[in-house]
């Protein structure tokens, strides 16, 4: 038991790199909007994280805007963006976008402080109170009549926090090229959380603006997260006072400066170019992140990415081999301009498993080739087709349901005096042929290693019998 619920990490599996592309553009858009509220001076404002809400805050508190936070914000904004882009450009100059946040806190808090007098519409920090949050262990009840409510919220709201903090991390595990374990991220989430749940901490889980802060400051290892804790400490137990009078501002251009270097539309258009689903994938989670929540907007792309993989299973794809003349390669006959259709001969390669889910499709669609085959033949008046060859290389796995079908195959084309000759299946889907006892059925010429040796010995099998 303790051994499956550690192994349930597999759901981050259902994330591909386009839906973690979709949800990085569309949760920085989201930070991005909500830090509007800190750079344009606003005390009412919404508490929702969608677009349409927020903006509609934004525009409909304008008597709140405060120009002198809005110019003093911009300047600090437009300072954070250019020592990142002069890192960015030169590397050795890491240091200034690594050192330039804690700089514009310590200059924007001198200043206010400095011009006080004259910036009372400037909304800064205020009083913090020092110290710890108190245990609430003794709080804890595990009986009651909510007992049951409680753990079913715990379990969807466990699920929804692991996705949402694997997908923050694999974000930025593509950013940085190395792997994320979904069960030990699951553990740890689980873990921090029941810990937090004795210190009277919020549900957590993997924050992107904080995470997004501290990859644009260069962090490279796990010791900044230890630096981290002990900085919060330490600022908890004796510093608080002095972020009396720095500005809520600065705090927002932090925020908005380390996630608008995250939006990657030139990754998505390469999405398009390349695959119009995973493009799909892609501006759903978008979107969905954009306009309704980040867990419904992942799970409307994992939605369509597993429609996806339904569509390659129950679809898989067919294709008619030719020969290269002078060799005995035979690839894709639409693809390859050189290949030749080899006389008599009818060759097709399966790119799939034969699985009950496609195992009719296959069977339809082959046979659909072999019409169209011999629509082919007699328009070009073509020698007449003899042989049907299925390249198996491809099946790396099959089912009852696909040796039925081949079975099946077998004996309608022997009805039209069609011979059918297997090639070169798998370990595993050999082992499948040979217990089914579908191999008895084929002749001496039923099974070979290669296409070429399959057409070379049934030619000099046919001029034989001549």
């Amino acid at each position: 038991m303790n051994y499956v619920i550690s192994r349930l990490g597999f759901v981050i599996d259902f994330l591909s790199k386009a839906t973690l592309l979709g949800f990085m553009a569309g949760a920085a858009v989201i930070v991005s909007l909500q830090q509007l509220k800190g750079l344009l001076g606003i005390v009412h404002f919404t508490s929702k994280m969608q677009l349409v809400p927020v903006l509609s805050s934004v525009f409909h508190q304008r008597n709140e805007w405060s120009w002198q936070t809005i110019v003093m914000g911009v300047c600090f904004l437009l300072f954070l963006l250019t020592t990142r882009k002069i890192s960015m450009r030169r590397p050795k100059l890491f240091w200034i976008s690594a050192a330039s946040p804690l700089a514009s806190v310590i200059l924007s808090t001198i200043l206010v402080v400095l011009l006080k007098s004259r910036v009372h519409d400037i909304k800064t920090i205020g009083h913090l109170p020092k110290g710890l949050n108190p245990p609430s262990s003794n709080m804890l009840y595990l009986h009651g009549p909510y007992l049951g409510l409680a753990i079913k919220t715990g379990i969807v709201t466990g699920i929804l926090s692991l996705t949402e903090g694997i997908a923050v991390g694999r974000t930025f595990a593509a950013l940085k090229n190395y792997q994320v374990d979904g069960n030990k991220e699951m553990m740890a989430i689980g873990l921090m959380n029941m810990a937090g749940s004795c210190s009277s901490c919020y549900v957590t889980t993997g924050s992107f603006s904080r995470s997004a802060v501290n990859y644009n400051a260069g962090a490279q290892t796990v010791v900044s997260n230890i630096i981290l804790a002990t900085t919060v400490l330490v600022t908890l137990l004796f510093l608080m006072p002095l972020f009396y009078y720095t500005p809520n501002l600065i705090l927002a251009a932090i925020i908005i400066s380390a996630v608008i270097g995250l939006i990657d539309y030139q990754a998505a258009i390469r999405l398009w170019k390349v695959d119009k689903l995973d493009f799909l994938a892609c501006i759903s989670s978008f979107l969905g992140v954009l306009f309704i929540s980040v867990p419904l907007g992942l799970a409307i792309a994992v939605g369509v990415s597993v429609l996806k993989v339904l569509l390659h299973v129950t679809r898989p794809n067919t294709v008619v081999l030719g020969n290269i003349p002078g060799t005995q390669i035979y690839q894709n006959l639409s693809r390859y301009k050189e290949t030749v259709r080899v006389p008599s001969f009818f060759i097709l390669a399966i790119e799939s498993p034969m699985y009950f889910a496609n195992s009719m499709y296959l069977q339809e669609r082959i046979l659909r080739w072999i019409r169209e085959e011999e629509q082919w033949i007699e328009t070009n008046n073509d020698s007449n087709m003899k042989c049907i060859i299925l390249d198996m290389t491809a099946v790396t796995a099959i089912d009852t349901s696909g040796i039925d079908t081949i079975s099946e195959l077998r004996k309608m084309l022997e009805k039209r005096s069609l011979k059918l000759v297997l090639v070169n299946p798998i370990g595993s889907v050999m082992e499948k042929l040979h217990q089914s006892n579908i191999l008895d059925s084929f002749k001496s010429e039923g099974l070979y290693l290669t296409v070429g040796e399959a057409v070379a010995d049934i030619s000099s099998s046919w001029k034989a019998h001549l």
